[in-house]
């Protein structure tokens, strides 16, 4: 199965599927609260640091991660099809084609920029490989598969009702809380706050070959 796109004006690459946008999916009896305020950009466990990055650059991997969150549900969701996590996903991405396009680019250039004089361009492509691994790696979600699942559906939905040109609004609004969904709860239980899960060192990283240029995780790593 494929979940990156064959052509998104260039960087993204999305399945296009004609299908509107899905109805939403309940996996609990009474749905945790997820919800949280939205980033700035700069909150930690919520984003992988960019030091010396500008708004500009802030800006692009607040929609950089979302998608990131969005890319790893349809790759750990399927257990729930009826979130249709594969769909939803494969259709924003070719919805805001234009919008991540720029963004894609704007994250090339915040490493290109900020590389010391002299580096390689292979240095610095592999600098941005291993910022996509660790975005990834950081959405595990091993014991809270069943909160992020359906929370990435809701948000992934939202998304792709989105006009085109304003994917930024609902990643600065709903980026939060993705990453609190991470946190494992229980149906019907009041757990006590916690810290949301951003995996570094105790999730593996997947090497920066199972990754294409795009940022996509390629089938061989699935």
């Amino acid at each position: 199965m494929l979940f990156g796109s064959r052509r998104v004006a260039a960087a993204i690459f999305g399945l296009t599927l004609a299908a509107s946008a899905p109805a939403s999916a309940q996996l609990f009896w009474k749905t945790p609260d997820f919800r949280g305020p939205p980033v700035q950009g700069n909150e930690a466990g919520v984003m992988i640091p960019l030091p010396g990055a500008t708004p500009a650059e802030l800006n692009a991997e607040i929609v950089w991660t979302m998608r990131a969150g969005l890319n790893f549900a349809a790759l750990q969701c399927q257990f729930a099809p009826s979130l249709m996590t594969v769909d939803t996903y494969n259709q924003l991405i070719t919805h805001h084609a234009k919008e991540l396009a720029t963004d894609y680019k704007l994250l090339q250039t915040y490493f290109k920029r900020t590389a010391a004089k002299g580096t390689s361009a292979s240095a610095i492509a592999a600098a941005f490989d291993s910022y996509n691994t660790r975005t990834y790696s950081s959405f595990s979600s091993v014991f809270a598969q069943v909160g992020f699942c359906q929370t990435a559906s809701r948000i992934g939905q939202a998304a792709l009702m989105t006009p085109k040109g304003a994917l930024q609004t609902v990643a600065r609004n709903r980026l939060r809380e993705l990453r609190n969904s991470l946190v494992p709860t229980s149906d019907l239980v009041n757990t006590p706050p916690s810290q949301p899960q951003f995996a570094e060192n105790d999730v593996p990283a997947l090497p920066p070959s199972c990754f294409d240029r795009k940022g996509e995780i390629k089938k061989k790593c699935l």
